[in-house]
């Protein structure tokens, strides 16, 4: 049977995404930052094994997809998930599924990735579901500056920093500088006997910590970075960096009062990097820098969302 197109947008609310063909739906599995249960995995697979075509796949947002499947299945499929505590979704002008990195076990990895994207699900894919924006709100959470979930692409991204600290004094300028032969980027040189860094091109990925025999270098404690206004697709833009790192409690509150910034200056069908770019970065980080937006949180979230 053929959807109508007040049912298409039904089932695209609810994560049931219409195909080509008129007749078949594919059923979007939300995940936190990735991640399944082995048992949420083995209902997603009977799912797609019974009313599918045994397939699944995986969206660039770390969610699940099941394909092929018949708009009259689609009642069973919910009472289904429903029972097993799976929810599905992630469409509309809301705060999208977000992505994580697996830096909290990867070699690289700086930071607790998945536990802070979990924190953040929790806050602002499930806090604020009910919250229509102008447009989509996409967050990554990147646990080096590897970047490997782009974090700077997207809306809002986070990218966990370990800053070297260089004691000058226990520098011996050793003729193989263990800190110049492990960083990445070229930033660290010995030059005339003392080790030199060049702030411009550390990444701060934390590779060369206790790197040096002598403690001559050593990192700082885990920091976030943050980027806003990042976008891909038929039009790209690379966020810009705000200033400074943040703790994780801090950066909390920079996200909350950059979608509360978004809610309220953008106009309906606007993506967060054109809003940034219409009203000027240095603009939006004065608007960023102080508590305003959270003290309005409330009056801000019941505003409808402005047309042109």
């Amino acid at each position: 049977m053929k959807i109508d197109a007040n049912l298409k947008k039904e089932l695209k609310s609810q994560g049931y995404l219409p195909s080509r063909d008129g007749e078949r739906v594919a059923v979007r599995v939300i995940t936190e930052n990735g991640v399944l249960s082995t048992e949420q995995m083995a209902a997603v697979s009977e799912v797609a094994k019974k009313y599918g075509r045994n397939e699944v796949t995986f969206t660039t947002r770390l969610t699940v997809e099941i394909p092929w499947i018949k708009y009259e299945d689609v009642d069973a499929i919910k009472a289904y998930f429903a029972e097993k505590g799976i929810v599905t979704g992630g469409t509309g002008k809301k705060v999208r599924p977000l992505v994580g990195c697996k830096g909290t076990y990867c070699i690289f990895g700086l930071y607790d990735t998945q536990a802070f994207t979990k924190r953040l699900h929790k806050l602002f894919y499930e806090g604020y579901r009910n919250v229509d924006f102008p447009h989509k709100v996409k967050i990554a959470v990147g646990g080096c500056p590897n970047n490997c979930v782009k974090p700077d692409l997207n809306d809002i991204g986070v990218v966990s920093q370990r800053s070297p600290v260089f004691n000058n004094e226990l520098c011996r300028g050793c003729k193989k500088c263990q800190i110049e032969a492990t960083c990445p980027v070229g930033a660290p040189k010995v030059v005339n006997g003392k080790l030199k860094i060049d702030t411009s091109k550390c990444n701060s990925c934390g590779r060369c910590s206790y790197k040096c025999p002598f403690n001559a270098v050593t990192p700082s404690e885990p920091a976030l970075k943050i980027y806003i206004g990042g976008r891909w697709g038929k039009e790209f833009c690379r966020g810009i960096a705000l200033d400074g790192q943040y703790s994780q409690e801090e950066a909390v509150r920079i996200i909350e009062k950059v979608m509360l910034l978004f809610k309220q200056e953008g106009y309906f069908g606007e993506r967060f990097a054109s809003v940034v770019n219409r009203l000027g970065i240095e603009n939006v980080k004065n608007m960023l820098s102080g508590d305003d937006l959270l003290n309005r949180k409330e009056e801000i979230l019941a505003m409808p969302v402005k047309t042109r």
